[in-house]
């Protein structure tokens, strides 16, 4: 490759970081580039996919022992926002009874990322609705298993 074009590459990708920083915080930026808990379970204890409402899609997986979350992962089609807000939630999830884990919030995730711009916060409120929609399927699975 030209080394012109390889200077032209790197000084774009500084900008985009430069940029990135005035808008999201160093742990929303970790959290979007290394997310946690990325995939899928074999055999989920209770499973959901979420659309949020700008059309990002989320999927959370939850492996249930003892009435604890033991394991937890996501995968998403969305944008940064959603990816860090996933790796947040399931991070605040594992080791979790459901009942604690029903009481995570969106402000959770914000607090725990340093806040969104006002356009992403909805990726917060995506990735705890898709954890209770799992825990939820969870329960269902249980109460069936029961019967």
């Amino acid at each position: 490759m030209d080394d012109d074009f390889e200077a032209l590459i790197a000084d774009i990708e500084r900008k985009k970081h430069e940029e990135e920083r005035k808008i999201y915080s160093e742990r929303a930026l970790k959290e979007a580039y290394n997310p946690r808990n990325v995939g899928k379970l074999a055999e989920p204890s209770g499973s959901a996919r979420v659309t949020g409402p700008c059309g990002d899609t989320m999927q959370i997986d939850i492996r249930v022992e003892a009435g604890r979350i033991c394991d937890c992962k996501f995968i998403t089609d969305g944008c940064g926002a959603s990816i860090a807000c996933g790796s947040v939630v399931t991070g605040l999830a594992k080791g979790k009874r459901i009942e604690e884990a029903l009481e995570i919030t969106a402000k959770d995730v914000l607090k725990l990322l340093g806040g969104l711009p006002s356009e992403n916060v909805h990726c917060a409120t995506l990735a705890v609705n898709t954890l209770r929609a799992a825990i939820s399927d969870y329960q269902c699975r249980s109460q069936k298993g029961s019967e």
